[in-house]
């Protein structure tokens, strides 16, 4: 096969593979809160939310990481969202995954989305958010 025709397959190969769900598996969002970045990998979530503030409170000898986010969509947005925790040095302390929780954003509404560390060492965080399923 030539190079063009291997690329093409190769292009159609992924584009399936996406569409198949593969997608699900990963994050369109990562936010991170000691350096207080956002970094999209979904273009079409990342166009639709805003990340408005990232904090970290300390609750009861706990943290607290809270992201408030913004719509820029008329519509409902089906979003998940994970939270990873981790010490000072930047290890993580859960040794456990969290599971997904799902939350709808109504159109151009603005929504916190929080956890409390359950690992008292539990001191920076770092959440992820998805498109989830309607």
């Amino acid at each position: 096969m030539n190079r063009c025709l291997k690329a093409c397959l190769g292009l159609c190969v992924s584009f399936v593979v996406v569409l198949s769900g593969c997608a699900d598996i990963t994050s369109g969002m990562r936010v991170d809160g000691k350096t207080q970045k956002a970094v999209f990998t979904d273009q079409v979530l990342g166009n639709r939310l805003v990340v408005d503030n990232i904090s970290t409170v300390e609750f009861e000898g706990k943290t607290r990481g809270v992201v408030s986010l913004s719509s820029q969509y008329g519509g409902d947005q089906h979003v998940q969202y994970r939270f990873y925790w981790y010490d000072d040095a930047g290890l993580e302390v859960n040794s456990k995954q969290a599971a997904w929780k799902k939350v709808i954003v109504h159109g151009f509404e603005t929504i916190s989305v929080s956890e409390v560390s359950i690992n008292p060492d539990g001191k920076q965080f770092r959440v992820q958010i998805r498109q989830a399923d309607e």
